[in-house]
């Protein structure tokens, strides 16, 4: 571990003082991410970023200089379903987007409660939609998401391979995906004080709020109790402090015995979607880079085998 990213812990500790627990209301939770946005730095100005209409539903392209004709990610933001925005992740995405050599589009779904599950669901599946009705091929496509939109691109795959009208991506890359909420996991217990991000006791309410009822073991809202037959290959990557450990290392663990393609990767006491913190923290630098080479690797151009001559005239 890097002495930054020691440093880091450390000094989130201090500023947070324990961390947002329960008592935090959303409307504080909300307040400080906007607050937060406000410090994100801006891409390079070689970045393009681009506001579009996404079949609906808001979405931003985020667009590198060394991006591939042809290859795409779609990204799925986290903050528990009830904050976040492509804007907060800016300078996290245009750094996948430069890694995978890929055109980027960032959605902006609908959040909880006042959209409450399955609405961000419905927008990742509208977006994709539209992406793949503008001629992203699907075969060079990445479905990509941290903590809730971890989930949350499970559970597209899930929905896109039950319903049978949108074909599967090439692949899937979760950072520090929430997969349980029903919240089963020992790690919420265990690694509640080495986690210096998430409080496992405010994460209740914040599943009640974007399920609002709906069964939690649903694997539209918790894909670890979907059957995960026929998924594409997997990337999770997790930090071995985090209290969602248990959601990375159960969905592995699931997408393995489903006969599914998995690399899992659990870095050593790195926190919560780390990758965030990609302008300090060396080892973000290098997880980012692991996910880009995971998405150029399986949305690689595979060339037909030459055809054998014809007969001789």
């Amino acid at each position: 571990m890097s002495l930054r990213a020691e440093i880091l812990r450390l000094g989130t500790r201090c500023l947070l003082k324990g961390k947002p627990g329960p008592e935090a209301s959303l409307e504080e939770r909300r307040r400080r991410a906007v607050a937060a946005a406000r410090w994100v730095p801006n891409p390079p100005p070689q970045i393009r970023r681009i506001a579009v209409d996404a079949g609906g539903v808001a979405a931003e392209w985020v667009v590198a200089p060394a991006a591939e004709p042809g290859r795409h990610i779609l990204y799925l933001h986290g903050g528990g379903y009830v904050i976040g925005s492509p804007a907060l992740y800016r300078h996290l995405t245009w750094r996948l987007a430069s890694a995978a050599g890929a055109r980027l589009l960032a959605v902006d779904y609908r959040l909880a409660p006042e959209h409450p599950f399955p609405a961000a669901l419905d927008d990742a599946l509208a977006a994709y939609g539209w992406l793949l009705s503008e001629g992203a091929d699907p075969c060079r496509l990445t479905v990509v998401g941290d903590s809730a939109g971890g989930g949350l691109a499970f559970a597209l795959l899930l929905r896109c391979r039950d319903e049978g009208r949108l074909p599967l991506p090439a692949a899937v890359a979760a950072l520090s995906p929430w997969t349980d909420l029903a919240l089963t996991g020992a790690s919420l217990r265990r690694n509640l004080v080495a986690d210096p991000f998430l409080d496992a006791n405010g994460i209740p309410p914040i599943a009640a709020c974007y399920l609002a009822g709906a069964d939690p073991r649903h694997p539209y809202a918790s894909p670890l109790y979907g059957d995960l037959t026929g998924l594409p290959p997997a990337l999770i990557q997790v930090g071995s402090d985090e209290v969602l450990l248990d959601d990375a290392t159960g969905m592995a663990q699931r997408l393995r015995a489903a006969g599914c393609e998995v690399a899992l990767e659990v870095w050593p006491r790195m926190p919560h979607v780390w990758h965030l913190f990609a302008t300090v923290m060396p080892e973000a630098r290098r997880a980012i880079a692991r996910v880009g080479a995971f998405a150029r690797e399986r949305t690689a151009v595979t060339t037909a085998p030459p055809q054998p001559a014809g007969p001789a005239r």
